[in-house]
């Protein structure tokens, strides 16, 4: 398996799983749900070092990635961040990716980190368009990346970036100091919390590992970062969103941007937005307390209309939660009863608002 270039240091008590082709770290010694609890109360690491960067440059490079993803690119400022899809033709999603736009003809893509050779091939070789790629390097296996997430994530950093309340959300700043580490930062996450993404040289991570440990930053692992991202209603490739799921049934048509002259996808997708979008990611709350797992089919009224994206028992809310990709039905409403099979038996849920979980801080 893979390994990111933090592995050797996440100490003994790692409890590591197989992510993707990655040896991860699921949890370490405080388990999960404390893990959980420190980034919503006070402050998290996350290793993602796993992730994939790629560096888009030329004077087209724009207007390629403009025409490569749903959301519009062109028009993002020097320093500034935007998430986005990249899509087939049929308006499945190939990826859902962070732009970082670093100059004016040069942008870093991160990619979720089991689709980085396909998001690649897709980009210089494999979309419609490929004939007209600009100049892309892939710089995954030179990066490290390191998410410190929750309320306290701010005050961590302000020790090394005096000014870090400049660093707005969903911008970023090059060139940043921390300790003698030379780091890009974002304000960005996968949590629902504020919070930062730091990029770093690969051989600099596992010093950056310790120095923000050190600092009071709670190492976490891939079951929390789920159970948060979870409560957020944040997606994730290969179960809300995928090549077999668009991003108008994702609920997620913010990002696709119809104004645009042309985008892959943009037919496929304005169609089955004229026709009537036939599925919905919606939110369940199990009224007979199961936890409802990914896959599980979901009935209403004994008619089966969709299947468990994820679910899980909700650490901050103390519920049993899902999201759920069912037939669109006018009727349905918020309170309405659907049932999920688990082991072979029908729990009653209802329709809950989503997401489930918003910081107030």
């Amino acid at each position: 398996m893979n390994r990111t270039p933090l592995f050797e240091h996440y100490g003994e008590h790692a409890k590591l799983v197989d992510f993707g082709g990655w040896e991860m770290p699921l949890h370490f010694e405080g388990g999960i749900l404390a893990e959980h609890e420190a980034v919503r109360k006070a402050a998290g690491l996350f290793d993602v070092s796993h992730m994939g960067e790629c560096v888009v440059t030329g004077e087209e490079a724009g207007a390629y990635l403009d025409w490569l993803l749903t959301n519009r690119v062109s028009d993002m400022e020097v320093g500034q961040c935007r998430y986005t899809m990249m899509c087939y033709p049929d308006g499945t999603v190939v990826d859902d990716i962070l732009v970082y736009r670093r100059h004016s003809e040069s942008y870093m893509l991160v990619l979720n980190a089991a689709n980085t050779k396909k998001d690649i091939d897709w980009i210089t070789k494999d979309n419609p368009k490929a004939d007209r790629a600009p100049f892309v390097v892939d710089i995954s296996a030179s990066t490290a990346l390191l998410a410190l997430q929750g309320p306290q994530a701010a005050g961590i950093l302000s020790r090394f970036i005096g000014d870090i309340d400049e660093v707005e959300s969903f911008t970023f700043r090059s060139q940043c100091t921390i300790g003698s580490i030379l780091c890009l930062v974002s304000r960005t996450g996968y949590t629902g919390e504020d919070g930062f993404e730091i990029y770093c040289d690969r051989d600099d991570g596992p010093k950056l590992w310790s120095l923000l440990i050190g600092e009071g930053a709670v190492p976490c692992g891939l079951g929390a970062r789920d159970t948060l991202r979870l409560e957020a209603k944040l997606p994730l490739y290969g179960q809300e969103i995928s090549d077999s799921i668009t991003p108008l049934e994702a609920n997620l048509g913010a990002f696709v941007k119809f104004e645009k002259e042309d985008f892959c996808g943009k037919a496929a997708l304005l169609e089955q937005k004229n026709k009537g979008v036939p599925r919905t990611l919606r939110g369940i709350e199990m009224i007979d307390k199961s936890v409802p797992r990914t896959g599980y089919p979901v009935f209403r009224d004994g008619k089966e209309i969709g299947y468990v994206t994820s679910g899980m028992k909700s650490p901050s809310m103390d519920i049993f939660f899902a999201l759920v990709l069912i037939d669109r039905e006018p009727a349905l409403k918020f309170g309405d009863e659907l049932e999920v099979e688990i082991h072979r038996k029908l729990k009653k849920a209802r329709l809950i608002r989503t997401p489930i979980y918003q910081r107030s801080h």
